[in-house]
C-alpha cells in the first residue's frame, strides 16, 4: 500500500438518522449530546448511515455554521470507509501525479473542472507528446458480495458525464472515468444494474466507444488514504 492523504477526525459518534440528503443527526456516546453533521456524499449510503453504526466526525471550520459537524468515515467489515465526497478532487490528484500508481504513466500538469458540453468534467490531464486525456473522478462505497458497485442511487448526472466522455473519444482524445473505490475488500468493480439499468448500459456502451475505465482500491486506515491496487471489471 502507499499512503496518499491525511485526513483527521476529532470525534467518534453513533448514527442516529439522516433527515435529509446532505444532514445526519449523531450521538456522543460520552455525553449522549445530539450532534448535527454534514454529510457532503449525496449517495444513499443505506448500507453505511443506518442507527446504531460508528461514524468518525471532524468539527467545522465554521462556527456559525448550523452543522458543527463533518462526517468523515463509517464502520464497515471491521474497517473504515470514507464518505466525504470533498477530498475525491485531492486524491485523484494525488494518484495521477504520481508515476508509480498513476493509470496514465507521467502526468505533465492537469487543470481540474473543464467544461465540456454540458457538463464539467473531473480533470484534463496533458502526457507526452503534447496528448491529453478528459478524467470524470466517481467515488464509491458500496459492496456487495466482495463486488464494488457504483452507483448506490439513480443518478442523471453520472450517466451524462459518461456520454460526455464518449463524445470526446468520437472528437479524437482519450477519455477515461475513474473510480475510487472506498471498499478495501473488494476484488472487482462492475456498474450496479439493479439501481440504475440506464446507467449500466450507458457505461459498457461507452466503453465499447473507447472510453478508458480505472477502478482503484483505496482504504482509509490510521487518518490516512492508502493506495491499495487497481482492481478488475467484473459484469455480471
Amino acid at each position: 500500500m502507499k499512503r496518499l492523504l491525511e485526513i483527521s477526525w476529532d470525534k467518534r459518534a453513533i448514527f442516529l438518522e439522516r433527515p435529509n440528503r446532505f444532514l445526519g443527526i449523531c450521538q456522543d456516546p460520552n455525553t449522549n449530546e445530539e450532534l448535527k453533521v454534514h454529510v457532503r456524499d449525496p449517495g444513499r449510503l443505506t448500507e453505511l448511515l443506518f442507527k446504531g453504526n460508528e461514524v468518525l466526525l471532524k468539527r467545522g471550520k465554521n462556527p456559525k455554521r448550523k452543522t458543527r459537524w463533518d462526517l468523515i468515515a463509517a464502520r464497515s467489515m471491521g474497517k473504515w470507509v470514507l464518505v466525504n465526497s470533498g477530498f475525491h478532487s485531492a486524491i485523484a490528484s494525488l494518484i495521477f501525479n504520481d508515476k508509480e500508481i498513476s493509470p496514465f504513466g507521467r502526468v505533465l500538469s492537469l487543470q481540474p473542472e473543464v467544461k465540456v458540453g454540458k457538463s464539467r468534467l473531473d480533470f484534463l490531464l496533458f502526457i507526452e507528446k503534447g496528448k491529453k486525456i478528459y478524467i470524470e473522478v466517481k467515488g464509491c462505497t458500496l459492496q456487495k458480495n466482495g463486488k464494488a458497485l457504483f452507483p448506490d442511487a439513480p443518478t442523471q448526472r453520472g450517466r451524462r458525464h459518461l456520454l460526455e466522455l464518449a463524445d470526446m473519444v468520437e472528437k479524437g482524445s482519450r477519455s477515461a472515468v475513474v473510480f475510487l473505490i472506498f471498499c478495501p475488500n473488494v476484488s472487482c468493480f462492475d456498474a450496479n444494474g439493479r439501481t440504475d439499468p440506464a446507467f449500466y448500459e450507458t457505461f459498457y456502451h461507452v466503453i465499447e466507444k473507447g472510453v478508458e475505465v480505472y477502478p482503484i482500491c483505496l482504504e482509509y486506515k490510521g487518518s490516512f488514504v492508502w493506495y491499495k491496487k487497481e482492481i478488475e471489471l467484473c459484469r455480471d
